[in-house]
Formats: C-alpha cells, structure tokens, sequence
C-alpha cells in the first residue's frame, strides 16, 4: 500500500507541473500576441507625442509642429556607436531636405542632459535634438534596438521603420521617398 501511495503522489506531482508548464506557455503565447498587436506598423498613424529640445528653448509636438511634412524621427544615445556614426549622414542631408518639407528629429535616449550636451560639444548638428528623459516615447514606439529610424510621410503615417545603422546613401533614399511633393497620398 506504501508503494501505491507513492506513486499516486507521483502522478499527483507531475500532473501539476505539466499544468504549470502549459499555463506558462499558453502565457507566454498570448502576451507576444499581444505585444505584437501594440507595436508601431508600417502604414499606421505615428503615435503623437511632446518632447523638449535640450537646450528647453522649444517643445515638440510631432502632430503640430510637423504637420504636412515628412518626418525622419531617429533613437540614438551617446554610448551607441552607430548612432554616432550616422549622425554627420544626418546632419549632411538634412539642410537639402529640410528646404523639400522634410524634418529630421533626434531623440536621445541618455540618461542625463549633461551626457548628451558633452557629446554635443563636439559637435554643431543643425537638426532639433529632444531628449526622452522617462523613455516613454521610446516606449511609445517599441524601441528596443537603437538606432532606431521612423520614416513618416506628410500624412502622419509611418513609411519605413529601420533598425540598425543608416548609411549616407540609404539615408538619402529613404528621406526622398518621404518628401512630401513626391508621395502620391
């Protein structure tokens, strides 16, 4: 009787952490689910929001301030090598397409202003840096891999979403398709 015992606690035990498990992956399965419904598309309405420049002379409102233009909208930190890197391509460019309706917005997403101002210092970029101090337009956008680049057209909507550096001449290419002159939305 002992042995039945035994086993039948066994069973028990095993049943339990097979409903465990499935419970976990079922979890799993629905919460990507549903990430992946939340993300940021290709094709949707960038999400709004309102970030301070860093020198805090002037705030961005991306649905005001940028309405009827083209939209380049970069993620970068200072301690992000290719960020760093792709940001004279930015700054090169930006002039020609600023005159053809397109703006350039870098997001820093650096803990602190003194970081960024020191990186700065380096540097005398003419496109408007913000700084995402709580993450949330990050978050807003499911950035998870920096840099991150959001090509969005004189409608609001996001053209191309890029992860990973930018070279000059893909640069280029992407902020032509987003002039706004030259859509046919």
């Amino acid at each position: 009787m002992v042995v039945s015992n035994k086993k039948k606690n066994r069973l028990i035990f095993r049943t339990v952490v097979l409903f465990v498990m499935l419970g976990a992956i079922v979890f799993a399965l629905v919460t990507n689910l549903m990430k992946d419904q939340e993300k940021v598309k290709e094709g949707e309405i960038a999400p709004n929001f309102s970030l301070q420049e860093l020198n805090g002379d002037k705030t961005y409102v991306l649905h005001d301030e940028f309405k009827d233009k083209g939209i380049m909208l970069n993620f970068w930190a200072t301690y992000c090598e290719p960020c760093k890197d792709e940001m004279p391509h930015m700054d090169e460019l930006y002039p020609k397409y600023k005159e053809k309706g397109v703006e350039i917005i870098a997001v820093s997403l650096d803990s602190s202003e003194l970081i960024i101002n020191n990186f700065l210092d380096d540097y005398d970029f003419s496109f408007p840096i913000v700084h995402d101090k709580r993450g949330e337009v990050m978050e807003l956008y499911d950035v998870f891999e920096i840099p991150s680049t959001f090509f969005i057209n004189k409608n609001g909507e996001v053209e191309r979403i890029i992860s990973g550096p930018l070279t000059l001449e893909n640069l280029d290419n992407y902020l032509e398709e987003i002039v706004p002159d030259n859509e046919n939305s």
